[in-house]
């Protein structure tokens, strides 16, 4: 998983900003990619605001 080594908690590819793993299940793209965290969107947009970056809208 980009953003994610071994021992290091996973990263949102758009800000840095450390998220859970279990964070990651949910919100990973099909190649473990996560656009969107609580850091750069808001909760209830973040599954949209993914997708969106993920296509490069």
């Amino acid at each position: 998983m980009p953003g994610h080594t071994g021992d290091t908690m996973p990263t949102c590819n758009h800000c840095g900003a450390h998220v859970s793993e279990r964070f990651a299940r949910v919100f990973a793209d099909e190649n473990g990619d996560i656009h969107a965290c609580i850091s750069c969107s808001a909760n209830a947009g973040i599954a949209e605001v993914a997708r969106e970056r993920a296509r490069g809208t």
